[in-house]
């Protein structure tokens, strides 16, 4: 067998298997028994629940991944790769727009395939647990501007990047490396403003006790903000969040609606000096740095091996091009991409406790955002005692009892 090809399906089936593996611990590890720091705000029934919510949700994971990973091998199997490239080539245009064709037909094609589980999940388990609120209305539009939006952007960085690497010769990566860089931080600077609202309404908070309260905090914390706004998150799901978004005149606070109708006023301040906590205590030029450093390794990577016949050899292809050599590549990339994944997943775990600590030190009440890590998990139905391999594999955050556990030690 090809090494490349060799490399390329034991990785896949090794991820697949560790994962799998994962969830059957993970199913294992399930308390039956409720955790006291849990008393206080559910019950024996509701956490019965949150546990038969977890045995769906990996249920559904084991399949939809079985699924994925058959129809992706058959893929490979039956030449699929080469069919498509000929078919595209059919059509007689210049290199760049046969590879936005190309690309674009592999991610419609996978959209198409990956449509039965998001329809599943969305309309089926999440309503059966009572957390959805997604109407087909809004379902097809979010798909519809989601293919849009990902054609569009998708579509300037491949075509510049492919122009990159026809252009720039041995220089290509380095080319390839800052314009992605470039480009995702102006993505991040115009969301606030031109992207998420595409999505969802975000409404000004109106006056009262909770802007006064968050506007003393920030300003205590002398950090400027562009707005804080209430997002519309209960017209696809009854669960809450708080995120920060943008930076410099675009940095503001979004609320969902949700957070706003279960919580105190010193819950979702607690919950926006954690958020905060990530910006003061540098996690978020941390996370950018390695997102960076992450982004360079992939084009380093991708020069290593772009044009390498025997890459192209795995999978049957009768034409070299860079368009198919970037695809098999993210193919190829899978074993290192998943050990990076474990490394920033440990980071962003100890930029989480870290986030605690600052929200409990800054407002000096550790117990609120205690009460809204509770209420948070509880409303979700979340796996309160998850498989440590669980964890290592894929939690951003830690343990809620973990974070509890170290917020009550700060009382």
């Amino acid at each position: 067998m090809n090494l490349f090809l060799a490399i390329i399906i034991a990785s896949l089936i090794g991820v697949y298997l560790l994962n799998l593996i994962a969830r059957r611990l993970n199913t294992e590890a399930l308390s039956p028994e409720l955790p006291p720091e849990f008393a206080d705000v559910t019950d024996a029934a509701q956490y019965a629940r949150s546990q038969e919510y977890a045995r769906a949700n990996m249920r559904f994971q084991n399949i939809a991944d079985t699924i994925s990973l058959i129809l992706l091998l058959a893929f490979i199997a039956l030449n699929g790769f080469n069919g498509l490239d000929i078919l595209v080539r059919s059509a007689g245009l210049g290199p760049i727009a046969t590879g936005l064709l190309y690309c674009g037909a592999l991610v419609l094609l996978s959209s198409i395939v990956g449509l039965p589980s998001d329809i599943y999940h969305i309309f089926i388990l999440e309503k059966r647990f009572g957390f959805n609120k997604t109407t087909v209305g809004t379902f097809v539009a979010d798909k519809i501007k989601g293919l849009i939006l990902g054609a569009v952007i998708g579509g300037v960085l491949l075509a510049v990047v492919l122009w990159f690497l026809q252009a720039t010769g041995s220089y290509a990566w380095l080319w390839c490396w800052g314009f992605a860089v470039a480009f995702s931080l102006l993505l991040s600077y115009i969301a606030p403003q031109w992207l998420l609202p595409l999505f969802n309404k975000f409404t000004p908070l109106e006056s009262g006790e909770l802007r006064e309260a968050i506007e003393e905090y920030t300003h205590g914390q002398n950090y400027a903000l562009s707005g804080i706004f209430v997002m519309d998150g209960s017209k696809r799901s009854t669960k809450a969040n708080a995120f920060f978004t943008g930076f410099g005149h675009t940095k503001r606070i979004a609320l969902f609606d949700t957070l706003m109708e279960r919580h105190s006023t010193d819950e979702i301040v607690a919950v926006l000096a954690h958020e905060m906590g990530h910006a003061r205590l540098g996690h978020i030029k941390k996370r950018l740095l390695v997102s960076v450093l992450q982004t360079g390794i992939i084009f380093y990577f991708m020069s290593l091996f772009l044009n390498n016949p025997a890459l192209f050899d795995a999978f049957n292809m009768q034409h070299v091009s860079l368009y198919a050599g970037l695809v098999f590549l993210v193919l190829l990339y899978t074993p290192l991409s998943f050990c990076l994944s474990l490394a920033t997943s440990a980071m962003s775990r100890r930029h989480e406790f870290q986030a605690d600590a600052f929200s409990a030190k800054t407002t000096g009440n550790p117990a609120a955002l205690v009460r809204a890590l509770k209420r948070l998990s509880t409303d979700s139905l979340s796996n309160l005692t998850p498989h440590w391999l669980t964890v290592w594999l894929g939690y951003g955050h830690p343990p809620v009892l973990q974070r509890i556990q170290r917020l009550n030690s700060m009382k």
